[in-house]
C-alpha cells in the first residue's frame, strides 16, 4: 500500500514545477484581458436582462 502523504507531497512538488514553467502575462496584457472580461460580463448581463423582459412580457400576454 502506498503512503498517501508521499502522494500528496509528490503532487505538490509536481504542481510547483509546472507552475514555474508557465509563461505569466505582463501587467498590460493582464489589464487588457481584465477589461475585456468585465465588458463581456456587462454585455451578457444586459442581454440576459433584455431577453428576460421580452419573455416575461410574452408569458404575461398569454
Amino acid at each position: 500500500m502506498s503512503n498517501p502523504i508521499r502522494k500528496v507531497s509528490k503532487y505538490t512538488i509536481d504542481v510547483v514545477e509546472e507552475l514555474k514553467r508557465c509563461s505569466w502575462p505582463g501587467k498590460s496584457e493582464l489589464v487588457q484581458s481584465s477589461i475585456l472580461v468585465l465588458i463581456t460580463c456587462i454585455l451578457l448581463a444586459i442581454f440576459v436582462q433584455f431577453a428576460d423582459q421580452i419573455l416575461q412580457t410574452l408569458i404575461e400576454s398569454i
